[in-house]
Protein backbone atom coordinates (compact mmCIF):
# COMPACT_ATOMS: atom_id res chain seq x y z
CA UNK A 1 0.00 0.00 0.00
CA UNK A 2 1.14 3.70 -0.77
CA UNK A 3 2.85 5.72 1.70
CA UNK A 4 0.13 8.10 3.37
CA UNK A 5 -2.75 6.21 2.85
CA UNK A 6 -3.01 5.77 6.70
CA UNK A 7 -3.36 9.19 8.36
CA UNK A 8 -0.98 9.61 11.22
CA UNK A 9 -3.45 9.00 13.88
CA UNK A 10 -4.27 5.76 12.95
CA UNK A 11 -0.49 4.82 13.30
CA UNK A 12 0.84 3.01 15.73
CA UNK A 13 4.70 2.83 16.71
CA UNK A 14 4.01 -0.76 18.06
CA UNK A 15 7.51 -1.24 20.64
CA UNK A 16 7.80 -4.87 21.47
CA UNK A 17 9.48 -5.82 24.76
CA UNK A 18 12.01 -2.76 25.25
CA UNK A 19 11.68 -3.26 28.96
CA UNK A 20 13.86 -2.99 32.16
CA UNK A 21 14.46 -6.56 32.72
CA UNK A 22 15.16 -6.95 29.17
CA UNK A 23 17.68 -3.98 28.56
CA UNK A 24 18.32 -2.22 31.61
CA UNK A 25 22.21 -3.42 33.11
CA UNK A 26 19.63 -4.04 37.07
CA UNK A 27 17.44 -5.48 34.82
CA UNK A 28 17.05 -9.56 34.76
CA UNK A 29 18.84 -10.17 31.57
CA UNK A 30 21.75 -7.43 32.69
CA UNK A 31 22.39 -9.04 35.72
CA UNK A 32 22.67 -12.27 34.04
CA UNK A 33 25.18 -10.66 31.21
CA UNK A 34 22.76 -11.45 28.56
CA UNK A 35 22.83 -8.50 26.62
CA UNK A 36 23.78 -6.83 23.32
CA UNK A 37 24.86 -3.64 22.25
CA UNK A 38 22.47 -3.83 19.25
CA UNK A 39 19.93 -4.49 21.63
CA UNK A 40 21.03 -1.60 23.78
CA UNK A 41 21.24 0.69 21.17
CA UNK A 42 17.18 0.63 20.21
CA UNK A 43 15.23 2.57 22.72
CA UNK A 44 17.24 6.24 21.41
CA UNK A 45 17.33 5.14 17.90
CA UNK A 46 13.20 5.10 17.74
CA UNK A 47 12.50 7.67 20.42
CA UNK A 48 12.75 10.19 17.69
CA UNK A 49 10.31 8.41 15.65
CA UNK A 50 7.65 8.25 19.05
CA UNK A 51 7.83 11.74 19.54
CA UNK A 52 7.06 13.10 16.76
CA UNK A 53 3.81 10.12 16.29
CA UNK A 54 3.14 11.60 19.63
CA UNK A 55 3.22 14.80 18.35
CA UNK A 56 0.90 14.36 15.39
CA UNK A 57 -1.52 12.25 16.80
CA UNK A 58 -0.34 8.82 16.36
CA UNK A 59 -0.11 6.20 19.25
CA UNK A 60 2.99 4.96 21.17
CA UNK A 61 1.98 1.35 22.19
CA UNK A 62 4.15 -1.22 24.02
CA UNK A 63 3.94 -4.78 24.41
CA UNK A 64 5.52 -6.13 27.23
CA UNK A 65 6.48 -9.64 27.85
CA UNK A 66 5.01 -10.64 31.53
CA UNK A 67 6.29 -13.75 33.89
CA UNK A 68 3.18 -14.22 35.68
CA UNK A 69 3.00 -14.96 39.39
CA UNK A 70 1.87 -18.23 40.81
CA UNK A 71 1.65 -19.68 44.16
CA UNK A 72 3.49 -17.54 46.93
CA UNK A 73 4.39 -15.22 43.81
CA UNK A 74 6.74 -17.81 41.66
CA UNK A 75 6.39 -17.01 37.90
CA UNK A 76 4.70 -19.34 35.58
CA UNK A 77 7.77 -20.23 33.19
CA UNK A 78 6.84 -22.22 30.19
CA UNK A 79 9.30 -25.24 29.93
CA UNK A 80 10.98 -24.09 26.74
CA UNK A 81 12.14 -20.65 28.34
CA UNK A 82 13.36 -22.27 31.90
CA UNK A 83 15.77 -24.25 29.37
CA UNK A 84 16.67 -21.08 27.85
CA UNK A 85 16.56 -18.73 30.55
CA UNK A 86 17.16 -20.50 33.73
CA UNK A 87 18.75 -17.16 35.37
CA UNK A 88 14.92 -16.50 35.43
CA UNK A 89 13.74 -15.84 39.04
CA UNK A 90 10.34 -14.40 41.33
CA UNK A 91 10.17 -10.30 40.68
CA UNK A 92 11.37 -10.72 37.19
CA UNK A 93 8.99 -9.51 34.67
CA UNK A 94 6.11 -9.19 36.92
CA UNK A 95 3.37 -6.99 36.26
CA UNK A 96 3.83 -3.87 37.67
CA UNK A 97 7.16 -3.75 38.56
CA UNK A 98 10.10 -1.52 37.67
CA UNK A 99 11.60 -4.13 35.41
CA UNK A 100 8.36 -5.15 33.69
CA UNK A 101 7.97 -1.63 32.39
CA UNK A 102 9.02 -0.02 29.03
CA UNK A 103 12.42 2.01 29.39
CA UNK A 104 12.04 5.18 30.58
CA UNK A 105 13.57 6.54 26.96
CA UNK A 106 10.15 5.76 25.17
CA UNK A 107 7.93 7.09 28.12
CA UNK A 108 5.10 7.93 28.08
CA UNK A 109 3.85 5.04 26.01
CA UNK A 110 -0.11 5.74 25.79
CA UNK A 111 -1.01 2.14 26.45
CA UNK A 112 0.83 -1.09 27.54
CA UNK A 113 -0.19 -4.39 26.52
CA UNK A 114 1.15 -7.45 28.51
CA UNK A 115 2.36 -10.63 26.40
CA UNK A 116 2.81 -14.19 27.88
CA UNK A 117 4.47 -15.82 24.40
CA UNK A 118 6.63 -14.63 21.28
CA UNK A 119 3.79 -13.35 19.42
CA UNK A 120 2.21 -9.88 20.97
CA UNK A 121 -1.21 -10.81 19.64
CA UNK A 122 -1.65 -14.74 21.40
CA UNK A 123 -3.88 -14.73 23.86
CA UNK A 124 -3.53 -10.82 24.75
CA UNK A 125 -5.98 -7.48 24.47
CA UNK A 126 -3.45 -6.19 21.85
CA UNK A 127 -5.93 -6.34 19.12
CA UNK A 128 -8.41 -5.29 21.07
CA UNK A 129 -6.85 -2.14 22.22
CA UNK A 130 -5.76 -1.54 18.50
CA UNK A 131 -9.50 -1.09 17.26
CA UNK A 132 -10.13 0.99 20.05
CA UNK A 133 -7.80 3.09 18.79
CA UNK A 134 -8.63 2.98 15.89
CA UNK A 135 -5.00 1.57 14.84
CA UNK A 136 -4.57 0.40 11.29
CA UNK A 137 -0.56 0.50 10.61
CA UNK A 138 1.78 -0.40 12.35
CA UNK A 139 5.16 0.13 12.50
CA UNK A 140 6.84 -2.26 14.46
CA UNK A 141 10.48 -2.23 16.34
CA UNK A 142 12.10 -4.27 19.74
CA UNK A 143 13.62 -7.25 20.31
CA UNK A 144 14.20 -10.14 19.74
CA UNK A 145 14.33 -10.19 15.57
CA UNK A 146 13.71 -13.52 15.09
CA UNK A 147 11.63 -14.19 18.26
CA UNK A 148 8.67 -11.77 19.43
CA UNK A 149 9.14 -9.72 15.99
CA UNK A 150 8.61 -11.86 13.75
CA UNK A 151 6.19 -13.67 15.74
CA UNK A 152 4.12 -10.41 15.90
CA UNK A 153 4.70 -9.25 12.46
CA UNK A 154 3.45 -12.34 10.85
CA UNK A 155 0.01 -11.93 13.14
CA UNK A 156 -0.33 -8.52 12.60
CA UNK A 157 -0.05 -9.12 8.54
CA UNK A 158 -2.84 -12.52 8.90
CA UNK A 159 -4.87 -9.76 10.81
CA UNK A 160 -4.52 -7.20 8.09
CA UNK A 161 -2.91 -4.65 9.65
CA UNK A 162 -0.63 -2.45 6.94
CA UNK A 163 2.73 -4.12 9.09
CA UNK A 164 6.05 -1.68 8.70
CA UNK A 165 9.20 -3.63 9.73
CA UNK A 166 11.74 -1.62 11.42
CA UNK A 167 15.00 -2.77 10.34
CA UNK A 168 17.27 -0.72 12.62
CA UNK A 169 14.55 -0.47 15.18
CA UNK A 170 14.58 -4.22 15.69
CA UNK A 171 17.63 -6.62 16.66
CA UNK A 172 18.59 -10.10 17.82
CA UNK A 173 21.61 -10.96 19.71
CA UNK A 174 23.76 -11.70 16.89
CA UNK A 175 23.75 -9.16 13.80
CA UNK A 176 23.55 -12.53 11.13
CA UNK A 177 20.58 -13.84 13.02
CA UNK A 178 18.65 -10.09 12.68
CA UNK A 179 19.71 -10.15 9.12
CA UNK A 180 18.57 -13.53 8.26
CA UNK A 181 15.39 -12.62 9.84
CA UNK A 182 14.68 -9.45 8.61
CA UNK A 183 15.50 -10.97 4.91
CA UNK A 184 12.72 -13.68 6.18
CA UNK A 185 9.76 -11.08 6.76
CA UNK A 186 10.13 -9.60 3.45
CA UNK A 187 7.77 -11.19 1.91
CA UNK A 188 5.29 -10.24 4.61
CA UNK A 189 5.61 -6.74 5.31
CA UNK A 190 6.99 -3.99 4.17
CA UNK A 191 10.86 -3.00 5.63
CA UNK A 192 11.38 0.27 5.81
CA UNK A 193 14.40 2.51 8.57
CA UNK A 194 13.72 4.43 10.87
CA UNK A 195 14.85 7.87 9.20
CA UNK A 196 12.43 6.57 6.09
CA UNK A 197 9.52 6.61 8.24
CA UNK A 198 10.35 9.81 10.14
CA UNK A 199 10.38 11.37 6.70
CA UNK A 200 7.46 10.01 5.76
CA UNK A 201 4.74 10.68 8.94
CA UNK A 202 6.51 14.22 8.81
CA UNK A 203 5.43 14.65 5.05
CA UNK A 204 2.22 13.00 5.98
Amino acid sequence: MSAGVFPVERTALLVCDLQNDFLHPEGAYGRAGQTAAEIAALPERVKPLADLLRSRGGWVISTNFTLVPGRGGEPMISPHLKSLRPFLAKGDFQPGSWGHRTVDALQPVDVEVEKIAYSAFYMSRLEWVLAKCGVERLLVCGIVTNGGVASTVRDAHVRDFETILLEDGCAAFSPEVHEVSVAALRPVCRVATVAAMLEEVANS
